[in-house]
């Protein structure tokens, strides 16, 4: 196998599951491939945000110099994007050598696709002498692969009621399992403004080093700039993060806590924290693609995250028409999802997904069919998130506002095979 494709193809084949919670197999695996780290790592979990933070943290540390290192999940359109070096998305033949080691170290035992690629990929970022590794969790914390690596610093963003059959039925008990990448004496950095107790509860009890919002640390902000303080430390008069939504601002804050518990051992300095902020860049969050009809991306996939979608939406300001392009995974909350974001959408595209775990259009159009109360608009369904973006696209007027969100297939499938002026924006 000399391609990477060939091995994306060979991790799919090796496991009957998609996902198989557990840290035994992984954590062999890594012992054999003996993966060491020379500089700091940061982990991140949270339901909502992880993407976000992960982006701002690198920024900022390179502006601040140091070589980092960045794994995130899932990829948008080449999976090649999960893992960014030096600020640079990896080469395909860059990853093929850790393919190689992991099929070698794995020794006939089982490991899933994500399992497998996130091995790779820890073994990448462990050869490249970072200053920063930062990690992203797939799915909860304390069983997800990427915890088989000793955070230096763990951030737990907003945490919501998502994967419910994987992490339990409340906001509780998805907590604590998203405290599972804490360590003991390490900063722990909490930046959901009201965090279940239990994340709390577990911080506490291995002792590690607790940051909470508006207690360890705290924003505040006007229309032109905003300010963050914690522990001695003050960062006023900011500008805003290059990335969109109101939301942003908890995301920034539990980055500069996260540099600030880390300040003797990474410093980075004021100006750095600034030109981060407003160099950022981040695909699919609430990304605005200028022209007409205006047209917005948003990986929004669960109740919490449509909320603040909703939100962002309003602020916005007056459009004619919004029509919303939308494809999701079965296991979803559709329900609260089509409810919140319905009195804003004007006309619906549902869409197929190529995966077995996605709603089919015909269901998403029945889901939303059902709601009580709905807006009486028009719908109709795709075979693909190309072919309703083209639908869309014949039928909204200039002045027109296009939305396009859900699953990171549906927003994957537009920056793929979109239109003309997405290509070029986005994929050169």
């Amino acid at each position: 196998m000399k391609e990477l494709a060939d091995w994306l193809a060979h991790c799919e084949r090796l496991h009957p599951r998609n996902i198989d919670l557990g840290l035994a197999r992984v954590r062999e695996v890594a012992q054999r491939l003996q993966l060491r780290f020379d500089g700091l790592v940061v982990t991140v979990a949270g339901t909502n945000g992880k993407g976000s933070t992960c982006a701002m943290l690198e920024a900022i540390a390179l502006q601040a110099g140091y070589r980092t290192g960045v794994y995130t999940s899932p990829h948008l359109v080449h999976f090649e994007e999960r893992c960014r070096i030096g600020g640079e998305i990896v080469a395909g033949e860059a990853l093929v050598p850790h393919f190689e080691r992991v099929e070698a170290a794995r020794a006939g035992m089982t490991l899933t696709y994500f399992e497998f690629t996130t091995l790779a990929i820890l073994s990448l970022m462990a050869a490249s002498g970072l200053d920063l590794a930062i990690l992203e969790v797939g799915l909860g914390g304390r069983l997800d692969a990427v915890n088989v690596i000793d955070t230096d610093c763990g951030i737990i963003t907003s945490i919501d009621l998502d994967h419910m059959e994987y992490l339990g039925p409340d906001r509780e008990s998805i907590g604590r399992e998203k405290a599972g990448i804490l360590r003991a004496g390490r900063p722990a950095i909490v930046s959901d403004p009201l965090p279940p107790h239990s994340v709390i509860q577990y911080a506490q009890a291995i002792g590690a080093d607790l940051w909470l919002l508006g207690r360890d640390y705290n924003f505040s902000g006007d229309k032109q700039q905003w300010a963050w303080a914690g522990r001695g430390r003050r960062h006023p008069g900011l500008a805003y993060p290059a990335l969109r939504g109101a939301n942003q601002l908890l995301n920034a804050s539990g980055v500069l806590a996260a540099f600030e518990a880390l300040r003797q051992r990474l410093p980075v300095t004021a100006q750095a924290i600034r030109n981060g902020l407003a160099l950022v860049e981040l695909p699919g969050r609430f990304q605005i693609v200028p022209g007409q009809p205006t047209l917005v991306l948003d990986v929004a996939h669960n109740p919490h995250s449509v909320a603040a979608l909703t939100a962002n939406l309003d602020a916005m300001g007056f459009y004619p028409a919004t029509h919303a392009v939308f494809g999701a995974m079965a296991d979803k909350d559709l329900a609260p999802m089509l409810a919140k974001i319905g009195p804003l959408v004007d006309r619906w595209y549902f869409t197929d997904l190529p995966t077995p775990r996605a709603a089919s259009a015909q269901d998403l159009l029945a889901r939303w069919q059902a709601l009580p109360g709905r807006r009486e608009v028009p719908a109709s369904t795709h075979e693909s998130p190309e072919e309703a973006l083209r639908a869309a696209v014949a039928a909204a007027e200039p002045a027109d506002r296009i939305l396009v969100f859900g699953s990171f297939y549906t927003v994957g499938g537009v920056l793929q095979h979109g239109t003309p002026r997405l290509a070029a924006k986005h994929l050169g």
